[in-house]
């Protein structure tokens, strides 16, 4: 039995490419704070609601997907009715598995997890990290959970921050850009909908492409820049405005707030 208590956004995106992947709702238990919410998961996808007291008890993997700043109250909640020998999945973004270690007690095993909104498309970017007393088998059951909804990495714990504002954040800049490349389209004179066409495909591509071929970026980057030509006119102008800084500055904002949220 797995239970994800906190079944919001990305809990219900876990809870959907899980029943994908092929677990059976009879398998799968859901917390939740409002009774309609319990209601539109039971409809949509079979599951049963239950307390996180009871989810404690009964379910063999714990996910806690719920908000950084709530994850105190839900482990001191849960911790009487946890036995020692569950797996807990944290999928809060900045909070340490050495957090969630200390508010269980007992030796718990603890894998932390950082995932995306692509989980919603089985096109997830999930990295893991094990505790003090997680081993291999509850980072190889992890894997077997996420890995249906898209690529798991496992990385030393150390580095889950600048991971959550790569990736877990990544989505995000991705659409900003797309964004910002429609805008440009409508300005040269481009429909909207020709413009977003134009370039969903033209960056679906380029990702595949990135991804497939096993090339480095700037050597597909350098193979579409001709000399003298229109690609590298526009490099120089994003030079120029020093975009590659703004992304560094960025993500690493990101990571920042990633760890005041977890400590505050």
């Amino acid at each position: 039995m797995i239970a994800i208590l906190g079944t919001g956004k990305m809990g219900e995106a876990l809870l959907s490419g899980m029943l994908r992947a092929g677990f059976k709702p009879g398998d799968v238990l859901a917390t939740v704070r409002r009774p309609e919410r319990a209601r539109a998961l039971a409809e949509t996808y079979g599951v049963r609601a239950v307390s996180n007291a009871e989810a404690a008890k009964s379910a063999g993997t714990l996910i806690l997907a719920v908000k950084p700043q709530d994850m105190g109250a839900l482990l001191d909640e849960i911790a009487p009715h946890l036995p020692a020998d569950r797996l807990v999945i944290s999928a809060a973004a900045g909070i340490t598995t050495a957090f969630v270690e200390q508010r269980l007690g007992h030796e718990t095993p603890v894998v932390r997890v950082m995932s995306n909104t692509p989980i919603k498309f089985d096109e997830a970017m999930s990295v893991i990290s094990a505790g003090a007393y997680a081993g291999e088998d509850h980072l190889r059951r992890t894997e077997d959970l996420l890995r249906p909804v898209g690529k798991v990495l496992r990385i030393p714990e150390s580095q889950q921050d600048a991971a959550t504002a790569l990736s877990g954040s990544g989505p995000a800049y991705f659409f900003y850009l797309v964004e910002a490349m429609v805008d440009a389209g409508i300005l040269l004179g481009m429909p909207r909908a020709a413009a977003l066409d134009m370039v969903t495909q033209s960056i679906v591509g380029a990702a595949v492409m990135l991804r497939d071929s096993g090339e480095h970026p700037v050597i597909l980057r350098e193979a579409v820049t001709s000399p003298g030509g229109t690609t590298i006119a526009a490099i120089a102008e994003l030079e120029r405005h020093s975009v590659r800084a703004a992304f560094l500055a960025a993500i690493e904002a990101a990571r920042d707030r990633g760890r005041e949220l977890a400590s505050g």
